[in-house]
């Protein structure tokens, strides 16, 4: 006997819909695996490419790629870096250029010692003091007749005050302790005529604003005589007179006060040029040796004018003592004596005084040899 199987269609097509479903399953079930294989891949892919950053790149610049504010702080910081190596660079450049001017500089030093020497003697020779036993007479072209009403010894005085001069008053018996010399000028811009060794542009009535060629010039010089012989002299070159003439003295008389403060003097000098208003060309001149110097003169202030001045009979007896010793010396260097009813801040010092060097017909290489007389007056009285 045969077996026979009898088949429904409805059975048949359970079956092929249970097959075609469980082949869905399967290739479902085989992309879900392949697809998260790959995206394992890509993961790793990726965490070995931030692995590689970290190991590249410092903290920083991760923090740069993170955050932009950090990247543009971390940026600046790193232009201050680039210029601060900058800086190195240069600073280290200029030392090396340095060292090398300094090594030239030396070397110069070196070469220049022989000339060095020569320039010192020069300025010796410049410098050069005062000699005695030297003849000495009065060359002055149209001369002024002197004017003089007192006299002790050779010494004359014009006396333009009501004061009776007594033998007492006139002795110069002063003994000069505090040897510091101040020298100032109260007319600071007073010039002479103009000369081949010293031509200047005049910037008023024989004034001028160089003090090259003025009074202050005389000051120097008599500065440099006085510190030969080695006393402590300070000479102040300040304007008084300029912009404006007038307030003069009591612009000068505001410089006196403050250099006392530090620089406590009883010789203080006012340093001026005569001015005759009438002659230009006067020129009071002595010949010294085979020099040619302007003539000096003292102006005494008094309290004749009214104004406190207890010490001006000191100041007259500093200038009688200086000009005593001059007529031994170089009988002529010095005029008359002039004592005024004005004050001219005399009453700043013991021995305060105004010398006026010569006149405008008078050269500035003139009154600069004066200078080298008259230190050697002041020393000879100082010793």
């Amino acid at each position: 006997m045969f077996n026979v199987t009898v088949l429904r269609l409805k059975d048949i097509v359970k079956y092929i819909i249970c097959i075609f479903v469980l082949i869905l399953l399967v290739f479902s079930i085989t992309n879900y695996f392949s697809g998260t294989k790959k995206n394992t891949e890509q993961v790793t892919q990726k965490v070995e490419n931030v692995t590689n950053q970290l190991s590249s790149h410092s903290l920083l610049s991760c923090l740069d790629a993170t955050l932009p504010v950090v990247a543009s702080i971390n940026h600046s910081e790193e232009k201050e870096k680039e210029k601060l190596s900058e800086n190195d660079i240069l600073k280290s450049m200029l030392e090396t250029q340095i060292s090398s001017i300094d090594e030239i500089q030396n070397m110069e030093v070196s070469e220049t010692e022989g000339e060095n020497t020569e320039n010192a003697n020069e300025t010796e020779q410049e410098a050069e003091l005062a000699t005695t036993d030297v003849g000495t007479e009065v060359i002055t072209n149209n001369p002024i007749a002197e004017n003089y009403n007192a006299q002790y010894g050779n010494v004359k005085i014009r006396n333009q005050t009501d004061y009776e001069l007594t033998q007492e008053m006139l002795t110069p018996d002063i003994t000069i302790e505090n040897k510091n010399i101040m020298i100032f000028h109260t007319h600071s811009c007073e010039s002479y005529t103009s000369s081949e060794l010293y031509p200047y542009t005049p910037t008023g009535n024989f004034r001028t604003t160089d003090l090259n060629f003025t009074v202050t010039r005389v000051g120097t010089e008599l500065t440099t005589q006085l510190q030969q012989y080695g006393y402590n002299v300070i000479h102040d070159t300040s304007y008084h007179d300029y912009p404006s003439y007038n307030g003069s003295y009591t612009n000068s008389l505001k410089t006196v006060e403050s250099l006392l403060q530090t620089n406590p003097s009883d010789i203080i000098i006012d340093l001026h040029r005569d001015a005759i208003g009438s002659r230009s060309d006067y020129a009071p001149t002595v010949k010294i040796g085979d020099e040619e110097a302007a003539q000096i003169m003292f102006v005494i202030g008094t309290n004749a004018g009214g104004l406190w001045h207890p010490n001006w009979n000191q100041n007259l007896k500093f200038a009688i003592k200086v000009q005593e010793k001059a007529e031994e010396l170089y009988p002529g260097l010095f005029k008359p004596i002039m004592l005024t009813t004005s004050r001219y801040n005399q009453h700043t010092g013991k021995y305060a005084n105004i010398i006026e060097v010569g006149a405008t017909g008078n050269t500035l290489e003139q009154c600069l040899t004066s200078m080298k007389y008259l230190a050697k007056v002041m020393d000879e009285i100082m010793k």
